[in-house]
């Protein structure tokens, strides 16, 4: 028969052994690089975010860790995939009234991610059911202010950015440790076919207007461009002009002063030569005869004949001759 004491022996060794391996278990932990983790000293939570790696702390049930993911999550709203499909719509959540009284179906995705474990564990029951609910109340405010071209074209980017800012906004007063990466609008679009044909006639008309003033802006510019290179064109001719009748005035007034010099040491000659050169610039063509009225016999001499043969006898009768006609 077992005695009394060896069963409290074996019991104490047993409680002993469970007492050390519930303490060698507890006391250590490791972080996974895609992990954060906060420690809880019997319940309150300690400052500061364990970093990937080997880490220690008291045995449970003094201090407990808990883990949480660092990846970047997405927030569908509106609809909910799967796969890369659309498995599930909600148009309740996503049908609103824009500022001009217009209703739209928008859905978004919200990249988010969290930045304060400790905060998103025990602040709020539910996390991602405020997160939720802040996008939807930050969507219909920023499209409840918006007109419905600006929602459905051009304005999505500026959407996005407003949706963001007041989502980012509403998580700082809530204080639930999560931050906004991103939000991107999926569809926009009218919540019929015959309201959604009708803004589509509007919208190609409306890019047709654009397309027909780029076209104009271009033509435009590409003239403006030609008449630039025409006064250029027109301005440097000019400039060239100017400088060839200064050159040209340069010229002849050194051939005047050439001929001036000349007519003061021979004026006669220099006179009667300047008469020649200008009939024959003037009548290139006209027959030039030089008249002896001493009374001989020979009344006239014939130059352009000789012109031909010898040239040089032309200019001395013309400087000795009597009298000279045409």
């Amino acid at each position: 028969m077992i005695s009394l004491k060896r069963i409290y022996t074996t019991f104490g060794l047993f409680l002993i052994i469970l007492i050390l391996g519930v303490v060698g278990f507890t006391s250590w932990y490791t972080v996974d690089e895609s992990e954060q983790a906060v420690i809880l000293t019997f319940g309150k939570i300690d400052e500061g975010i364990s970093q990937p790696g080997l880490h220690f702390k008291m045995p449970w049930p003094i201090q407990d860790v808990r883990k949480l993911s660092k990846e970047t999550f997405s927030l569908q709203f509106g609809y909910k995939e799967e796969n890369g499909e659309i498995v599930e719509e909600f148009p309740q959540d996503t049908k609103m009234i824009t500022g001009d009284e217009n209703i739209v179906l928008a859905d978004l995705v919200v990249q988010w991610k969290i930045t304060d474990p400790g905060k998103f564990l025990y602040n709020a029951e539910d996390p991602r059911n405020i997160l939720y609910n802040a996008t939807s109340a930050s969507l219909r405010g920023v499209i409840g202010s918006s007109k419905i071209d600006d929602v459905l074209t051009s304005g999505k980017a500026e959407v996005e950015a407003k949706v963001r800012d007041m989502l980012t906004e509403l998580l700082t007063d809530y204080n639930i440790g999560i931050s906004i990466l991103a939000v991107k609008l999926q569809d926009v679009e009218l919540p019929n076919a015959e309201v959604r044909k009708a803004f589509t006639q509007v919208t190609d008309a409306r890019e047709t207007m654009n397309t027909k003033i780029n076209e104009a802006n271009k033509y435009l510019n590409k003239r403006k461009q030609e008449a630039e290179g025409e006064k250029d064109a027109i301005i440097s001719m000019a400039e060239g002009d100017r400088t060839a009748r200064i050159e040209k005035s340069i010229g002849d007034v050194a051939v005047f002063n050439a001929l001036y010099n000349e007519y003061k040491k021979q004026p006669e000659i220099t006179r009667k030569r300047l008469v020649l050169e200008t009939i024959d610039q003037v009548l290139p063509n006209a027959d030039v005869y030089i008249l002896n009225d001493d009374g001989g016999t020979l009344k006239y001499l014939p130059i352009r004949p000789l012109e031909g043969n010898n040239p040089a006898p032309q200019t001395k009768a013309t400087e000795q001759g009597g009298s000279d006609k045409k």
